[in-house]
């Protein structure tokens, strides 16, 4: 668990200003894309129980207010005095649990380009890695004024449109530099870095990314990015928190939803689509994975969207 570091008076003033900006750059609850590529920002108006969805490589900065991501069954809580890094996609649950309409629960969220990470590791500039391995592909770090420094410059581009093509990479860069220079730089050390067991890993996700829909047998996958199996098995687990085929079946359970619900495919059209042989199976294992049967659990997520359609799934 993380302890609360007292905030110095230049914390308290970056977070004043991140606040100002997003809150002239999101009107009402979701998230809100931005004129600099790969920034969104988010505001939510009161606390909210956990939502399924897609963690991609980012680090999210609080700027009020807080939230648990649950990945694994495991609780990750980031403030305004702590960060959110992953360096893989991950499927987690995200929940706000510091928020109301007089203090929205406001923050941002960059994606992470694990190029820079390796470019900035191979000029060598860095202090040398400390870790012996990383068991897990999700962290928590410390908000460094340094680290909140660059976001303050990258939010002043959006009163500079113009400036933005230009400045925004170097100050993206500037991030993953400061990114580097953290407590969670293993995290992104293991993943950028090519010969390590991280970064197969990460080539196996993109993989299934791509043909979760295709007949998929471990042994083939391991092979693919040049792994025993066992070895395979073992680092996927730790760093995702779950087993390669728990993996696929989220992405076809997920997806399968999504079809479902906003391209209005019928329960059988749409087990297919994402890879099921049996209509019957895949209602029974999304009924386990959701809760719910499926013809349930799209009609109650689109009188849940009639009734506040900014809420975000």
């Amino acid at each position: 668990m993380t302890t609360q570091p007292l905030m110095n008076h230049e914390h308290e003033a970056l977070l004043a200003g991140f606040v100002q900006t997003i809150d002239q750059h999101s009107k009402g609850t979701g998230d809100f894309a931005t004129s600099i590529n790969g920034l969104t920002f988010f505001r939510r108006d009161e606390p909210a129980h956990p939502v399924m969805c897609m963690i991609e490589p980012s680090v999210v900065i609080v700027a009020r207010g807080a939230k648990h991501v649950w990945i694994g069954g495991a609780p990750y809580r980031y403030d305004t005095s702590h960060f959110l890094i992953t360096s893989l996609d991950l499927p987690a649950n995200s929940e706000v649990v510091e928020a109301s309409r007089e203090a929205s629960c406001l923050g941002m969220t960059m994606k992470l380009d694990l190029r820079i990470v390796a470019e900035l590791i191979a000029q060598g500039v860095l202090p040398p890695r400390r870790d012996r391995g990383v068991s897990s592909s999700v962290g928590i770090g410390t908000a460094s004024s340094s680290l909140l420094k660059s976001f303050s410059r990258m939010l002043e581009l959006l009163d500079e449109p113009e400036a933005i093509p230009v400045l925004a990479p170097l100050f993206q860069r500037e991030i993953h530099y400061r990114l580097l220079q953290s407590d969670q730089a293993a995290k992104l050390r293991q993943i950028a870095s090519v010969d390590s067991q991280g970064h197969r890993i990460a080539r196996a996700i993109d993989w299934l990314k791509l043909h979760y829909a295709d007949p998929i047998r471990v042994d083939e996958l391991a092979d693919r990015v040049q792994m025993s199996t066992p070895t395979f098995n073992q680092h996927f687990r730790q760093l995702t928190s779950m087993s390669p085929l728990q993996y696929l079946k989220w992405l076809r359970l997920n997806e399968a939803r999504r079809l479902m619900l906003n391209e209005h495919l019928d329960v059988s059209t749409a087990s297919y689509k994402v890879g099921y042989e049996s209509p019957s199976q895949f209602s029974r294992e999304y009924s386990r994975f959701f809760g719910v049967p499926p013809k349930k659990d799209i009609a109650s997520l689109r009188e849940a969207n009639t009734t506040n359609p900014q809420r975000p799934l």
